[in-house]
């Protein structure tokens, strides 16, 4: 596995800014790890981190979108004898439906931190006919801060960007504490204003 990873980063460094993009949209390997190399290179200062940020920002958005079409057009059940293609299963489905249905269009925004949870929020949001605006402006929102961190981390890492998740863990569940919290206060803001 640890082959295939590396020539898949291999091939995602030659496309620079767009081997980012591609390979977050592509969620072959993980977010963190390609985010984590993407460090690695602006570090070897083959690539700008600015440049990063927006290539980062743009493949992760788009792979979020795909969820949310899958699930506005298809609906649950083919996500759950299809998901696996994608890595999500059922379990993951269940547990995303859960969280947005009882805490609303807010939690796109607060899920992205959360693992499990974080890639399969989209597809609750396309199943209940969230807006699209409204749906891509969450997602961006917290894509952003995740693809910030993740390049910082790479960077600090330099060539040893290789334990970035290792790195990332105790930071995870502070991050994940205060996107709960934010979303629980969006959750009682919202029920306060429709009252």
């Amino acid at each position: 596995m640890h082959d295939f990873i590396m020539a898949v980063l291999d091939w995602l460094s030659d496309l620079g800014y767009m081997g980012i993009a591609i390979g977050l949209m592509l969620e072959v390997i993980p977010s963190e790890i390609v985010l984590g190399y993407g460090g690695y290179m602006i570090s070897q200062e083959l690539i700008g981190f600015t440049g990063a940020v927006i290539a980062g920002t743009i493949g992760g958005t788009i792979a979020q979108l795909f969820l949310y079409w899958l699930g506005f057009y298809g609906g649950r059940a083919v996500l759950e004898k299809y998901g696996k293609y994608i890595l999500i299963n059922k379990h993951h489905i269940d547990l995303s439906e859960k969280w947005f249905n009882k805490f609303g269009p807010g939690v796109i925004f607060s899920a992205r931190f959360v693992p499990v949870v974080r890639h399969a929020i989209s597809i609750p949001a396309g199943i209940a006919r969230m807006p699209l605006i409204k749906f891509t402006l969450y997602t961006i929102a917290a894509i952003i801060p995740w693809t910030i961190f993740f390049l910082y981390l790479g960077i600090v890492l330099g060539e040893n960007w290789a334990g970035v998740k290792d790195a990332a863990k105790p930071f995870i569940v502070p991050i994940s504490i205060i996107a709960l919290g934010a979303g629980t206060v969006y959750l009682l803001a919202a029920r306060k204003t429709k009252q």
